[in-house]
């Protein structure tokens, strides 16, 4: 009797634990299948601005070379590309435009961080969590490069540097 119990035991800790693995496996497919992939549109978002007042909707940047950056102040990564990515906005002026999108962090702090690294192209604020599931973001920072269609073009995980946007925005403008 004492060993039909065990083997029971077993055989219920074993269907547990395939069963958890079901599970598992069927979240991560779930959560790979983001919005943001290569060759898709871009999920639209409209969020308050940081840099001036008013808010600011994606989507009506179509027509334009777009390069998405998501960061926040605390993010060591995202300070060290700061400068590159100003000095890319500057560079490709009306070709391009870049937007920073400052998630999972206080306002205060990233309106100080627009200051310290004299950011001058647009930037918002996602105090909602509303666009790191729909992009799939991993951590940060993130960078999106879109095509005039809105497409994404190229995604780059980690921090950028002045090549990876110089490359990310001749894509674009070529797609």
């Amino acid at each position: 009797m004492v060993a039909r119990l065990k083997l029971g035991a077993q055989a219920l800790a074993v269907a547990l634990v395939a069963g958890l693995l079901a599970l598992l496996i069927w979240k991560i497919a779930q959560g790979s299948q983001k919005e943001a992939g290569i060759g898709k549109v871009a999920p639209d978002f409209t969020l308050g601005r940081l840099d001036r007042a008013g808010s600011l909707q994606l989507s009506s940047l179509r027509g334009k070379v777009v390069v998405v950056n998501f960061w926040a102040s605390w993010c060591h990564p995202c300070r060290e590309e700061a400068p590159a990515l100003e000095a890319a906005s500057k560079q490709f002026g009306d070709k391009a435009v870049v937007v920073g999108v400052d998630v999972r962090d206080a306002r205060g702090a990233a309106r100080s961080f627009l200051r310290r690294y004299d950011l001058t192209y647009p930037a918002v604020h996602d105090n909602r969590d509303l666009t790191w599931p729909k992009y799939g973001l991993t951590g940060l920072p993130e960078t999106f490069f879109l095509d005039r269609r809105g497409r994404v073009v190229q995604h780059v995980i980690s921090r950028v540097t002045a090549a990876d946007i110089r490359a990310g925005i001749m894509d674009a403008l070529d797609a």
